[in-house]
């Protein structure tokens, strides 16, 4: 892992850096506790060496070596939860310090392992500030940046869902508006349409010839057997009369 290496590299740096900025006069019992503990950190003996980082801590509260030390050693340990607390009790001390930019970086640190992206981002930025070319807290920062990105894309997504659970008609309300929406368009639309062909409507109504043309075929047909019907029955009359008035006139003769 990327971040455990960079971070153990910065452990070791840092105890290494408090240990030299010890105070150069006689040495107390603060300043034994502190090394007796970056002895068994550097032996990997995590449990005692936190408990003579908390021995000097007694005795000098304000101890910024002290509490950076141990915040490390209980990072090492995977308490993060501690170590962020006992870091944000030195931080303003910290920030003070000529250790800086160390110290946000191994918070940064702190924050991934806590999968706290918002607060590692932050603090690799501070860390870019005291030291713009540290390629370890640009490559974390990168990191840490891309992991908050794809955590606030997820979130927004259970947003949205949660929202749809909260009103499950939602959808189906959104298609009757856009099939109301559609039928109002399309009325719109005949509403608009063309005068001219109105008008031409409105005059096929009123004239029989061209209401005959849109007589269907069927009954088209119907209408020409009764007119053939009644010719027939005309010509059958005629006919008839014919008939009748020629008898008349051979009676006529014949008589």
């Amino acid at each position: 892992m990327v971040l455990m290496r960079n971070l153990i590299k910065y452990i070791v740096l840092m105890l290494g850096l408090m240990s030299v900025a010890a105070p150069a006069g006689a040495v107390d019992d603060r300043i034994k506790d502190i090394r007796g503990g970056n002895r068994h950190f550097d032996k990997s003996r995590y449990r005692k060496a936190e408990l003579d980082y908390r021995r000097a801590l007694v005795k000098d509260s304000t101890s910024v070596d002290a509490s950076y030390n141990l915040a490390n050693t209980l990072y090492r340990m995977e308490d993060y939860e501690q170590a962020m607390k006992v870091m944000q009790g030195v931080s303003k001390g910290a920030d003070e310090s000529e250790f800086k930019g160390d110290f946000n970086y191994n918070l940064g640190n702190v924050c991934v392992a806590r999968k706290d992206w918002g607060s590692a981002v932050k603090a690799y930025k501070k860390a870019l500030l005291e030291n713009p070319g540290d390629l370890d807290a640009k490559e974390n920062y990168l990191y840490a940046k891309a992991m908050l990105d794809e955590q606030q894309k997820q979130q927004q997504n259970q947003d949205q869902n949660q929202d749809n659970k909260q009103d499950p008609n939602k959808d189906q309300q959104n298609q009757n508006k856009d099939k109301d929406q559609n039928n109002k368009d399309q009325n719109q639309d005949q509403n608009k349409q063309d005068p001219n062909q109105q008008n031409q409507e409105q005059q096929d109504q009123q004239n029989p010839q061209n209401q005959e043309q849109q007589v269907n075929p069927q009954a088209a047909q119907q209408m020409l057997q009764a007119i053939q019907e009644k010719e027939k029955q005309t010509q059958e009359k005629v006919e008839k009369e014919k008939a009748a008035l020629v008898g008349k006139k051979k009676r006529e003769k014949n008589w």
